[in-house]
C-alpha cells in the first residue's frame, strides 16, 4: 500500500488514470506524488519529502509468488502502467534477492522487461500528441522511472549472482550443481540481451519531454549507466560469445551520451574501468569508435585521450595504474579511427618521454596506424606532409629506444608501413641503414623484427634489386659523366652578365673629364709643334686605317688621336666620346628588343633543360639503387651468419629472409640458400623443418603451364644450386630432394627425363649443368635404383667413353652417380649386389684411370679416387681388377719413360731420380709418377676397407644363413629341448657367435698383416719407392710428388701395425719438417686416422700432433684443431695438459680458427669436470716465461675457460689449487697470472673461506700490484649483495690485503702472530708466521726451516693445511696432474711434483731486496 508523508492516499491510481484519460480532472487534481530514483535501495522505505513516493509494504519472501501472480495479471489486463500499483512487489524482490528462489527473480525480470517494452511501444503516440496533460505526463514519467529503476537494479543483482556462480562452478568441477549453474548462466546471457534491447528501445525515444524543462535527473541516468558498467565488469565480456551483450551495452551508452548528456561521465568511467579491468581495453576501444562515428560524439575521443595524456610518469609507474590497459586501448582505438586521433595526438606525444615503455609502444603504434591509413599518398597538403615527416622522425628516434620491447615494436610498425607502401622514397635509404644496424641488437625480438623489416624492404622496394652494387657501379659512372658533360655544355651557352655601357660611362665620366682637360691644353711651344706634326701624321694614318678596317676599335683609336692633337673642344669631345662609347651597345639592345623571339631556339632550349632534368633523375635513381644494393648485400651477409645462432626463432627468421631474397632474385641471394642447407641435419626439429620447407618452396614447387615447363624450371633451379657445390652441399641436398624423387608423380618422371636429355647432350647445355644433371640423377637413383641401373650403358658411353680424358669432372660425377646404386650407399641387406669383372663399366673405368696416369690433368686424381671406390663397391673380386689396373698404369708410365716422354723443364719441376724398375738414367715426369703413387695409396686404402667391411659383412651373412639352415633342419624334439634350456642355450649361442666373430676378425687381420704386402702382391713393390720419396725431400722436391707420396704412405700404414710402426717416425718427421703446408695438413689428417686405428702405436707421439697447433700457416692450424677436436671428443686421445695449445688458438688472428677452438671447449665442457681438471695445468703452461705470452692474451683465454666453471665445489677446489701454485711459481709474471685467474672465478662464500685459509701461499706476493689488484677485485665482487656478517669478513680481509701491500708482510703480521703465539704458550722467536684462521691443530716449524719435500709427503702434496677434523674431507684433485685413470683419487704425479717446496713463512720481497 502506498502512502505519502502527509496523508493517506484515498484514490487509486487506476481511477486517476481513468479521470485523466477522460479529461475531467484538472491539472492539479491528478496524481499527487512523484517517484524519485533513490541513491540506495533502502532509501525508498524511509520517509521522504512532500509528495515523494515511499514504499510502505515490503512483501515477505514466502508471499512473493502470490504477489507476482497479481503483478502478471495486472500487466495482462492494464498494461505497463500497472507498475504504479505493483512497484512494491518488484521492490520486495530486490530486498530479498539473496533469499528468494531463482525462479521468482526470473519471473520478476520477465515482467519488468514486458513493462519497459510496453512503455517503449505506447509512449511514441503520447510524445507526438500536443494535448498531453500534466497528470498524464507525471503518470507516464513515474511509470518510466519505476520500471527502469527496478529493471536495472534486478539486472545488476542477477549479474552478480551469475559471476558468483561462474566462480563456484569453475571448469574442471563436474556434478549436478555445475551443470545447473551452467544452464542458468546460458539463460542469463540470453535474458541480459533482452534487458538491453528493451532499455535501448525506451531510451531512444525522446522521453526528455516527460520531465519539466526536458531536464532529465542525473539519478535516472546514473541508474542506467551503473547497470551498463556493472555488466562490463564481467570477465567474459570481451569474449566472442558475449558480442551481442557487448554491442547492446555500447549502443545503450551511446544513446545516453548523445541524448542524455553523459559525455563527461562516460569518459571518466572509461578511465576508471580501464585502470581496474585490463580486458576492457578492446571493448572500450570499440565503444569509443562507435560513439564517435555512429553517434557523432567525437568529443568523447578528446576527453578520454586528454585524461590519459594528463597522467604523469610517476602515476603510470605505480602498480595497478592500468598502464597496460591504456596502452592496449590506444593501440586498438588508433586501428579503428586513426583519422580522429590526429587532433589529439599532441596530448599523447608527451608519453614518449615517459618511463612507461608500454605507453611508448602504444603511441608509436598509433603513429604508425595514422601514417599507414591517413597520412599517406601523394595528395597530402603541406600541413599533412609536415605532420607525416614529424611522425616519421618520432618513430625513427625510437628505433634507438632504451627498452628492447619498444625497439622491436617500432620495427614492426615500420614493417607494416613498408608493406602498405606508405614509406616515402626519400626515407628508404636512411631507414634501411638503421634496420641493418638493428641486426646487431642485443634483444632477440628486435633482431627478429629487423629481419622481417628487411624482408619487407626487399619485397616492396622501388629499385631493381636483381643487380649487385658492382653491376651498378659502371652504369652510374657512365651516366654521371654524361650528366656532367650536359651541364658543361649548357653552362657554355649561357649569357654572361654584362654591365650596361651607360652605367659604366656614368661612373668613369668625372675622372675622364679631368684627364681630357689636362691633356688638351699645351704647356710649351715645343708641345704645340709636336701636336701639329702629330696632327698631320694622324690624318695620314686615319685615311689608311679607314681603308683597312672600319670597326669600333679603329674608331676608338681615331678618337684618341684627335684628342691628342686637340682638334675639338672639351664639351664636344666628351659628348662625342659618350655617344661612341654607348652608341653601339644601345643600338644592339634596341635591335634585340625589336626582334621577335625565335620559337625554334626557345623549343631547343626547353628541350635541353628537360633532357638535363631527366638525366639528373636517372643519376639520382642509380645512386639510390646502388645505395640500396649495398645495404641489401650488407644485410644478407649479417643475416647469413645468423643461420647458425643457438636461438631457434632467429634461425627461422633468417631462413625465411633467405627464401624472400631468393624469390625476388636479389643478387648474391643463393649464398644464404646454400649456407642454410647443412641445417637439414640440425637436431632442432623446428629448424630442420624450416629449411626443408624453404627448399620445397624455392625448388620443388615450380611454376609453369605444363608438366614439361615445370620440370625444366625445377631442373634449372636445382642445377644453379649445384653449380660448384661441394660434396657436403650435395649430401645435404640429397636429404631434401630424395622425398621428391621417391614419388611416382608425372612431374618426377618428367624431371628424370629432362635430366637424361641434359646429360646426354640432346639439349644444348653447359658442362656445369651436365654435371649437375648427372648428380641429380644419382639422387633419384637413391629412391629408385632402376633410374641409373637401366641406363648404365648410357652413362659409360657418354661420360666414360673415348672422350673421358677431355672432361674428368663429368666422369667423376658420373661415377658418384653410379655409386648410388651400390649396397654401401643404399645400406641394403641380403645378398650383395655386384657386377661381373668383364662388365663394360669396369672396362671403361680401368682404361680411363690407366690412361689418365700419364696425362697431366688436375682433375684426374678426384676421378681416380671415386673410380677405385666404385670398383671396390660394385665389382666381383675388385682386388684382381685393381691389381691389373696397377700393372697397366705402371707399364704405361714405364713406356713413357723408355720412349723419352716429355720432361718437365721448369725449375724444381724435373727430378733426376729414376724409377728402380725402369732403365738406368731415364727421367720420369714427376706429375705422372705422383699420380701413380696416389693410385697405389688409394688401392691400398680401399683394399683394407673392402676386407673389413664387405668381406667381413659377407662372412657374417653367410654364417647367419648357415645357422638358420641348421635350425630348420633340426626336428621338433630338438626345439623342445632348446625351449627347456632357453637361458643356457642363449648364453651358449652368444658365446659361439662372439667366438665366430672373433675368428672372422682375426682372419681379416691376418690377411692385412701377411698377404696384402707379401712379395707376390703388387702393392708391396711400391712401398720402398714411397719411403724413398718421403725420406729424401731434397732430391724429390716436387710439391705434387711429395704430397702424393706422403698421403700414399699413410694409406699403406693403415694396412697393418707392423707397417705403421716401421714408418711412424718418418711420418712425423715429414709432418714437422716439410716445407709444404699441404703436406703437413694431409699428414695431420692421416695421423688422426692412424690414431683411431692403432691408438697404442700413436699414443707416444701425441705431443707432436699438438705441436701442429702452433704451425705458422693458418690452414695447417685449422686442420690440426679440427682433427684433434674429433679425437678428443670421441675419447680417442686422453685429454692432458697439451690442451693448452688449443687454448692458445682462442686468440688466433684467424676468426675461423678461433671459432673452432671455442667450439672445442664448448663441447669439452659438456663432459663432466673435463675443463675443471685441466685448468691448473693450462694456467701453468700458459704462464710459463718461456712461452712469452702477454698478460692481455692470457686474460682473454682465461676469461673464456673460467666461464665453464659453474659449480660451487669446483670453484672452492680451484681456489685451493691455484693458491698452492703460488709456492712453485718462480717469476712475478706467474704470480700475477695466478692472481688474475683467481679473480676470474665466480667466488662464493666457501671459496672465500678457502682463499683465507691459503693466506700463507700468496701473502708474501701482495707487494706486487699485479697480485694485489686482482685479489682486491675479488673483495669488491663479494661485497655486492652480501649479508652484513659476511660483508664484515670481506672488509677485514680487504684491510689485511691493503696493509700487507703497503707496509710488507713482516711489518704487518709479525706482532699479531707473536701475540697469538704468546697466548698459546709459544715463543715468537721459534714460531713461524701463520694465518689466524687455520692456526689451531697444525704443527709449527721454526723460521727458515724448510718443510718436508712434496715427494716425501706423497698424496698430500700441495694440499692446504687444514684444521683437524673427525671425518677426513675428500680431496678434489685433477686428472691433468696425474696419469691414473681414477680422477676422484688423483694427485699430482711424481714427475710433476717439485722436490723443494717454498717455506710457508718467508720474508717479503722488499726484505729480500734489502738483503
Amino acid at each position: 500500500m502506498r502512502v505519502t508523508r502527509r496523508a493517506e492516499r484515498t484514490t487509486s491510481p487506476s481511477s486517476e488514470a481513468k479521470s485523466v484519460a477522460s479529461g475531467t480532472a484538472s491539472a492539479t487534481g491528478g496524481m499527487s506524488w512523484d517517484f524519485f530514483v533513490p541513491v540506495c535501495v533502502g532509501d525508498l522505505v524511509k520517509t521522504g519529502g512532500i509528495n515523494q513516493y515511499v514504499v510502505q509494504d515490503v512483501v515477505p519472501p514466502k508471499q512473493l509468488p502470490s504477489h507476482l501472480s497479481k503483478f502478471k495479471a495486472a500487466l495482462r489486463s492494464k498494461g505497463p502502467l500497472c507498475v504504479l500499483e505493483h512497484f512494491d512487489t518488484g521492490y520486495s524482490v530486490l530486498q530479498h534477492c539473496n533469499s528468494v528462489e531463482l525462479g521468482v527473480k526470473e519471473d520478476t525480470l520477465e515482467s519488468l522487461i514486458q513493462v519497459v517494452s510496453g512503455l517503449a511501444a505506447s509512449l511514441p503516440a503520447l510524445l507526438l500528441s500536443t494535448s498531453i496533460s500534466a497528470a498524464e505526463r507525471k503518470e507516464k514519467l513515474n511509470a518510466v522511472k519505476m520500471s527502469v529503476y527496478l529493471l536495472c537494479k534486478l539486472t545488476e543483482t542477477l549479474e552478480s549472482d551469475s559471476c558468483r556462480q561462474s566462480i563456484i562452478t569453475a571448469p574442471g568441477k563436474g556434478g549436478k550443481k555445475g551443470k545447473a549453474g551452467g544452464e542458468g548462466l546460458l539463460q542469463w546471457d540470453c535474458e541480459r540481451e533482452r534487458v538491453l534491447q528493451a532499455l535501448i528501445q525506451l531510451l531512444q525515444l525522446d522521453i526528455r519531454s516527460l520531465w519539466n524543462l526536458s531536464l532529465v535527473e542525473e539519478e535516472f541516468i546514473s541508474c542506467v549507466t551503473c547497470c551498463c558498467y556493472k555488466l562490463l565488469e564481467n570477465p567474459t565480456i570481451s569474449h566472442v560469445k558475449s558480442k551481442p551483450t557487448r554491442d547492446g551495452i555500447i549502443h545503450l551508452l551511446g544513446v545516453l551520451i548523445k541524448k542524455y548528456n553523459h559525455l563527461l561521465g562516460a569518459s571518466v568511467k572509461v578511465i576508471q574501468l580501464l585502470q581496474h579491468f585490463e580486458q576492457l581495453s578492446s571493448v572500450f576501444a570499440q565503444a569509443v569508435s562507435v560513439w564517435s562515428t555512429e553517434y557523432g560524439v567525437r568529443g568523447i575521443i578528446g576527453e578520454v585521450i586528454r585524461e590519459i595524456g594528463q597522467k604523469s610518469s610517476e602515476e603510470l609507474a605505480r602498480e595497478g595504474s592500468g598502464v597496460k590497459a591504456f596502452a592496449s586501448f590506444l593501440s586498438e582505438l588508433g586501428t579503428l579511427v586513426p583519422e580522429l586521433m590526429i587532433p589529439n595526438i599532441s596530448v599523447l606525444i608527451t608519453h614518449l618521454e615517459g618511463e612507461s615503455h608500454a605507453m611508448r609502444v602504444a603511441v608509436c603504434e598509433l603513429l604508425g596506424e595514422i601514417l599507414v591509413r591517413v597520412l599517406c599518398g601523394d595528395g597530402l597538403d603541406e600541413s599533412g606532409k609536415a605532420d607525416r615527416d614529424r611522425f616519421f622522425d618520432t618513430l625513427q628516434e625510437h628505433l634507438h629506444d632504451t627498452h628492447s620491447h619498444v625497439r622491436a615494436r617500432v620495427l614492426q610498425v615500420y614493417t607494416r608501413i613498408v608493406n602498405s607502401k606508405a614509406l616515402p622514397l626519400c626515407r628508404y635509404s636512411e631507414l634501411m641503414e638503421l634496420a641493418v644496424g638493428r641486426l646487431m641488437d642485443k634483444s632477440i625480438n628486435a633482431v627478429k623484427s629487423a629481419i622481417q623489416l628487411l624482408a619487407a624492404f626487399i619485397a616492396h622496394n622501388p629499385y631493381s634489386c636483381k643487380l649487385s652494387s658492382a653491376d651498378l657501379k659502371k652504369p652510374l659512372e657512365k651516366e654521371t659523366a654524361k650528366l656532367k658533360e650536359m651541364k658543361e655544355k649548357l653552362e657554355g651557352r649561357a649569357p654572361v652578365a654584362v654591365i650596361k655601357a651607360s652605367e659604366l660611362w656614368a661612373a668613369m665620366e668625372p675622372e675622364l673629364l679631368v684627364t681630357v682637360r689636362t691633356e688638351l691644353e699645351p704647356t710649351s711651344e715645343t708641345e704645340k709643334e709636336q701636336q701639329q706634326e702629330e696632327e698631320e701624321d694622324g690624318g695620314d694614318r686615319d685615311v689608311e686605317e679607314d681603308k683597312e678596317e672600319e670597326n669600333d676599335r679603329a674608331t676608338a683609336v681615331k678618337i684618341a688621336q684627335y684628342l691628342r692633337v686637340n682638334k675639338y673642344r672639351n664639351a664636344t669631345l666628351m659628348y662625342t666620346l659618350a655617344l661612341i662609347f654607348k652608341g653601339s651597345d644601345e643600338d644592339t639592345s634596341e635591335l634585340s628588343q625589336n626582334l621577335p623571339p625565335t620559337p625554334q631556339k626557345e623549343a631547343e632550349k626547353e628541350g635541353e633543360e628537360g633532357e638535363l632534368k631527366k638525366q639528373e633523375m636517372l643519376v639520382q635513381y642509380l645512386r639510390d639503387t646502388e645505395t640500396f644494393a649495398l645495404q641489401v648485400e650488407r644485410a644478407i651477409s649479417v643475416i647469413n651468419s645468423m643461420l647458425y645462432w643457438k636461438t631457434t626463432s632467429v634461425v627461422q627468421e633468417a631462413v625465411q629472409f633467405c627464401v624472400t631474397v631468393c624469390e625476388f632474385s636479389v643478387a648474391n641471394s643463393v649464398s644464404g640458400v646454400r649456407k642454410m642447407l647443412p641445417l637439414v641435419w640440425s637436431t632442432d626439429a623446428a629448424i630442420k623443418d624450416a629449411v626443408v620447407q624453404a627448399y620445397r618452396r624455392l625448388y620443388l614447387n615450380p611454376q609453369g603451364d605444363t608438366v614439361r615447363m615445370k620440370a625444366q624450371t625445377l631442373v634449372d633451379s636445382l642445377s644453379e644450386l649445384m653449380v660448384d657445390a661441394s660434396l657436403g652441399t650435395i649430401q645435404c641436398l640429397e636429404e631434401i630432394v630424395q622425398e621428391f624423387f621417391g614419388s611416382s608423380s608425372n612431374l618426377q618422371i618428367t624431371v628424370v627425363q629432362v635430366l637424361w636429355e641434359r646429360f646426354t647432350g640432346k639439349r644444348e647445355t653447359s658442362g656445369l649443368h651436365r654435371r649437375a644433371a648427372v648428380l641429380l640423377l644419382g639422387m633419384a637413383a637413391r629412391a629408385e635404383r632402376e633410374v641409373v641401373l637401366s641406363n648404365l650403358d648410357t652413362l659409360c658411353s657418354v661420360a666414360l667413353g673415348e672422350k673421358v680424358t677431355e672432361d674428368f669432372l663429368l666422369a667423376r660425377d658420373a661415377v658418384i652417380t653410379i655409386c648410388s646404386i651400390t649396397d654401401h650407399v643404399r645400406q641394403s641387406k641380403g645378398a650383395p649386389f655386384r657386377l661381373p669383372q668383364d662388365h663394360q663399366l669396369f672396362t671403361c673405368l680401368t682404361q680411363a684411370v690407366a690412361e689418365g696416369v700419364v696425362i697431366e690433368d688436375p682433375y684426374w686424381q678426384s676421378f681416380m679416387e671415386q673410380a677405385v671406390r666404385l670398383i671396390y663397391f660394385l665389382a666381383e673380386s675388385p682386388d684382381q681388377l685393381c691389381s691389373r689396373l696397377l700393372q697397366r698404369s705402371s707399364r704405361l708410365l714405364l713406356d713413357q719413360i723408355s720412349e723419352g716422354g716429355e720432361i718437365n723443364k721448369d725449375a724444381g719441376q724435373t727430378q733426376d731420380g729414376s724409377q728402380e724398375s725402369g732403365e738406368q738414367g731415364e727421367q720420369v715426369n714427376c706429375v705422372c709418377l705422383a699420380q701413380l703413387l696416389a693410385l697405389c695409396g688409394c688401392v691400398a686404402f680401399w683394399q683394407v676397407s673392402h676386407l673389413e667391411r664387405s668381406v667381413s659383412a659377407e662372412l657374417r651373412r653367410r654364417r647367419g644363413e648357415t645357422e638358420e639352415r641348421e635350425e630348420k633342419e633340426k626336428g621338433p624334439s630338438s626345439k623342445a629341448k632348446q625351449a627347456a634350456n632357453e637361458s643356457a642355450m642363449e648364453e651358449e649361442l652368444g658365446l659361439i657367435g662372439a667366438s665366430a666373430e672373433d675368428t672372422e676378425a682375426e682372419l681379416i687381420r691376418k690377411i692385412c698383416e701377411t698377404e696384402l704386402l707379401a712379395e707376390e702382391n703388387l702393392l708391396c713393390a711400391f712401398l720402398p719407392l714411397l719411403v724413398r720419396v718421403c725420406s729424401s725431400p731434397g732430391r724429390y722436391s716436387h710439391p705434387q710428388l711429395t704430397t702424393a707420396a706422403c698421403l700414399a704412405l699413410s694409406q699403406y700404414m693403415m694396412i697393418s701395425p707392423s707397417v705403421c710402426e716401421e714408418n711412424i717416425r718418418l711420418m712425423f718427421t715429414v709432418l714437422e719438417r716439410s716445407t709444404f703446408p699441404v703436406v703437413r695438413a694431409n699428414g695431420i689428417i692421416a695421423l688422426g686416422d692412424l690414431t683411431v686405428r692403432f691408438p697404442n702405436i700413436l699414443e707416444p707421439w701425441t705431443q707432436n700432433l699438438y705441436a701442429r697447433l702452433s704451425d705458422e700457416v693458418p690452414s695447417v692450424r685449422q686442420t690440426a684443431v679440427t682433427v684433434l677436436t674429433q679425437l678428443v671428443l670421441k675419447d680417442v686421445l686422453k685429454v692432458k695438459g697439451q690442451v693448452s695449445e688449443v687454448a692458445v688458438l682462442l686468440i688466433d688472428p684467424e676468426p675461423h680458427i678461433t671459432s673452432l677452438a671455442l667450439n672445442f671447449f664448448n663441447e669439452l665442457a659438456s663432459k663432466d669436470n673435463a675443463i675443471y681438471n685441466l685448468l691448473p695445468d693450462i694456467i701453468s703452461r700458459l704462464s710459463d716465461p718461456e712461452r712469452g705470452m702477454t698478460s692481455e692474451d692470457f686474460n682473454t683465454i682465461m676469461k673464456q675457460l673460467f666461464s665453464y666453471i659453474t659449480k660451487e665445489r669446483q670453484t672452492e677446489s680451484l681456489v685451493e689449487k691455484l693458491c698452492q701454485r703460488f709456492r712453485t711459481a718462480k717469476t712475478e709474471r706467474q704470480w700475477c697470472d695466478l692472481a688474475m685467474s683467481l679473480s676470474l672465478l665466480s667466488m662464493c662464500e666457501r671459496g672465500f673461506k678457502r682463499l683465507q685459509e691459503c693466506w700463507e701461499c700468496y701473502s708474501d706476493k701482495l707487494t706486487e700490484p699485479g697480485v694485489y689488484q686482482p685479489l682486491l677485485s675479488i673483495t669488491a665482487k663479494l661485497r655486492r649483495g652480501a649479508k652484513p656478517q659476511f660483508k664484515a669478513q670481506v672488509d677485514d680481509f680487504e684491510k689485511r690485503l691493503t696493509a700487507v701491500h703497503t707496509r710488507g708482510l713482516e711489518n704487518v703480521e709479525s706482532p699479531e702472530m707473536d701475540e697469538e703465539n704468546q697466548r698459546q704458550g709459544g715463543s715468537p722467536e721459534k714460531t713461524v708466521t701463520h694465518t689466524p684462521l687455520p692456526a689451531r691443530g697444525r704443527a709449527r716449524t721454526k723460521r727458515g726451516q724448510a718443510k718436508p719435500s712434496v715427494s716425501s709427503r706423497g698424496d698430500e702434496s700441495f694440499v692446504t693445511p687444514r684444521k683437524t677434523r673427525k671425518a677426513k674431507k675428500p680431496v678434489i684433485t685433477f686428472s691433468s696432474d696425474e696419469e691414473e685413470e681414477d680422477e676422484e683419487d688423483a694427485v699430482m704425479a711424481e714427475n710433476e711434483t717439485p722436490k723443494v717446496t717454498t717455506p710457508i713463512a718467508r720474508t717479503s720481497r722488499r726484505a729480500r731486496l734489502r738483503n
